[in-house]
């Protein structure tokens, strides 16, 4: 099993994602020796053992205390129950040789399941820690400390993502590269609860990755912003680390059960889409809308349509199967029309849905089927493929539409095996009588954008040149419009 797997075992086995902090502090102990920090950490395990997804014992704190320090750091490590991870806060980060002696020490001499580590270094640096798909790492990308911003908001050029070269601030470059780097699902992100906009900004960026946030409590971090802005639509891939927020309160054990109890309120909230997840919607459509565009998924010139038409504009959205990070952002836009929705299983239409109907399927957690564009004359002969029953209601999940021909005769053939569809769910609505053609077949659109919001966008931000843009609006109008 990964890392990932089996930390999500255990979140799910006491309905936590708080992860407690065993940080003795000098002020916290009475007098400073190993056996000191030893007794602070194992009273702190035996209060909360049934309320933790994780322990995150920071190494520096038992390291001050000397080599029996270090002795009791290895025996608190051992004294977490086995089904618990331990996460060792260590931020190591050396060239390859280096790295693998702190392996050894991290993962065989301490005995911990995952380890935060710096990726000043680069990728051979943190590739030992991987090698282990069972051994966790969460690689710093926006820290919680007022100092973070003097490197990790330096703007850089990306070589890679959706853009050839992009533009963006180094912490969402580590972000890219860690996606980039979870080839064994044991790669997470450390970003603070503190930096809600980045913790956003990273969750948007990176939507499957799970992000460790320590700063709630004594760094003054907002759990529920901080909840809110970093779990996952399934609930999960967030831990939030709380140290001295449960070590100093007066009951321990209850301040760990009103944490879990508030984090829980929050994820129920965000998996029934109950609230703004905190982006503001002008930034998730315009990082959406310029993704398109540099992506070319929105060209200018002269296009021959299917109708035969000469078109000034075409939207060609099949570039995003080449496009994974914009495929994961274009999949992120639709999950808020679909939990308003109510329906069973999510249904692509062939062909240009399907790699966004799949990335859909996968962030938010449901089935997915598709009725075949060509009759199958062989095997079952099914005509629409994946497991569902009649009377069952479907949303169907298209790129765009136009006059909404295709998507009729996409609910005919699911309604042909006795599916029930009511609501059709695009990316892109060219504005062209689609909604209308729907209504009166008791069909509802949903749309993520407008080609008018998108137009709007391009000529503000002067993306192309203006007479483009009259030209493209100018034909629409003809169109009938």
């Amino acid at each position: 099993m990964s890392f990932f797997s089996i930390l999500e075992e255990r979140i799910k086995a006491v309905d936590s994602l708080l992860c407690v902090g065993l940080d003795p502090h000098p002020e916290d102990l009475p007098e400073q020796t190993g056996q000191a920090a030893r007794s602070f950490c194992l009273q702190l395990i035996e209060e909360t053992k049934d309320l933790a997804a994780a322990y995150k014992p920071n190494s520096a704190f038992f390291e001050a205390l000397g080599a029996e320090g270090v002795t009791a750091l290895k025996e608190v490590i051992e004294a977490v129950p086995d089904q618990i991870p331990v996460i060792l806060d260590v931020k190591r980060g050396d060239i390859s040789s280096t790295a693998r002696a702190y392996v050894k020490a991290c993962f065989e001499l301490y005995g911990a399941d995952a380890v935060t580590i710096s990726p000043y270094l680069g990728r051979d640096a943190a590739a030992p820690f991987l090698e282990d798909p069972e051994k966790g790492v969460f690689l710093l990308c926006k820290t919680s400390n007022p100092g973070a911003r003097d490197l990790q908001d330096v703007r850089v050029i990306s070589q890679g993502g959706v853009i050839e070269k992009e533009t963006l601030l180094l912490y969402e470059h580590v972000a890219d590269l860690a996606q980039s780097w979870n080839e064994n699902d044991n790669l997470g992100l450390v970003v603070g609860a503190t930096q809600v906009d980045s913790l956003q900004a990273v969750r948007d960026r990176a939507p499957g990755l799970w992000i460790l946030a320590p700063g709630v409590g004594a760094q003054g971090g907002d759990l529920q912003a901080a909840v809110r802005a970093g779990v996952r639509e399934d609930g999960l891939g967030l831990l939030v680390p709380v140290s001295r927020g449960i070590s100093r309160a007066d009951r321990p054990r209850q301040a760990a059960l009103d944490l879990r109890g508030s984090i829980q309120r929050e994820v129920r909230k965000v998996k029934e889409g109950s609230f703004n997840r905190g982006k503001k919607q002008d930034d998730g459509f315009s990082s959406l809308a310029e993704g398109l565009f540099r992506a070319g998924c929105v060209k200018f010139g002269e296009f021959t349509l299917k109708s035969g038409i000469t078109s000034p504009i075409y939207i060609d959205l099949r570039i995003l199967a080449s496009r994974p990070r914009l495929l994961q952002e274009v999949a992120s836009a639709y999950l808020p029309l679909l939990h308003d929705l109510d329906f069973d299983s999510i249904s692509a239409l062939p062909y240009a849905a399907m790699p966004i109907a799949t990335a859909v399927s996968l962030l938010g957690n449901w089935p997915m089927i598709y009725p075949r564009k060509e009759k199958k004359e062989y095997g079952t002969k099914a005509r629409v493929e994946g497991e569902y029953s009649p009377g069952e209601r479907v949303v169907v999940i298209d790129d765009l539409i136009t006059t909404g021909g295709s998507k009729l005769e996409g609910m005919e053939a699911l309604s042909a095996v006795g599916l029930d569809v009511k609501d059709i769910v695009v990316l892109l609505d060219r504005e062209s009588g689609g909604a209308e053609t729907l209504e009166k077949e008791g069909c509802r659109l949903h749309a993520v954008l407008t080609l008018s919001e998108l137009l709007s966008y391009i000529q503000e931000k002067h993306l192309v040149d203006e007479k483009k843009i009259d030209e493209v609006r100018s034909f629409l109008e003809a169109e009938g419009r």
